[in-house]
């Protein structure tokens, strides 16, 4: 009852969003609930176990998603590499049915990876050969999913870019 009242009251200025959500893409009161119990499990998950990882498995660049979003931060990471590469980005993480909310409702640009997170979670950029035995670790710790998003390759115009694929992935969470 508390966590519902709780609810209310943070989300009371955003009920004719969610009202539009309602009428025009037909969500439940369970669809609403199950989108907002995700974002806040994401942004209250602490990142000391990602960053325990991140060292037993090499990571050698890493970002929280925040403010620029997913491709910002991705960009920001990619200027920062010694050599001279590019970011591809292949899959998107994304809570679910919020791309019908971006693409129905509001565009608050979810699929150009702009989209302004207050936790989006941990961006790391590790060795191929390590990110599988990474997520498996991090999910048993976490008990949270973790995904390969994206890879690192080589720059095709001698300059650091990130992007995301034209037909990128989506992986509702």
């Amino acid at each position: 009852q508390k966590t519902g009242e709780a609810r209310a009251k943070v989300c009371s200025s955003h009920f004719t969003l969610w009202d539009k959500c309602v009428d025009k893409l037909d969500f439940t009161e369970e669809d609403v609930n199950a989108a907002y119990a995700t974002a806040v499990e994401s942004m209250s998950r602490l990142n000391r176990n990602g960053a325990r990882m991140m060292i037993k498995y090499n990571c050698h660049g890493a970002t929280d998603v925040t403010g620029f979003g997913y491709l910002g931060h991705a960009i920001n990471l990619v200027d920062n590499q010694k050599e001279v590469v590019s970011f591809k980005l292949h899959t998107l993480p994304i809570i679910a049915k919020m791309d019908l909310v971006n693409k129905e409702v509001l565009n608050f640009n979810l699929m150009t990876g702009y989209s302004a997170e207050t936790s989006g979670g941990l961006f790391c950029i590790l060795p191929k050969e390590n990110a599988s035995k990474f997520i498996e670790e991090l999910k048993e710790l976490d008990g949270q999913d973790a995904w390969v998003v994206g890879e690192v390759v080589e720059s095709t115009n001698g300059k650091r870019n990130a992007y995301i694929v034209d037909e990128p992935t989506i992986i509702h969470v």
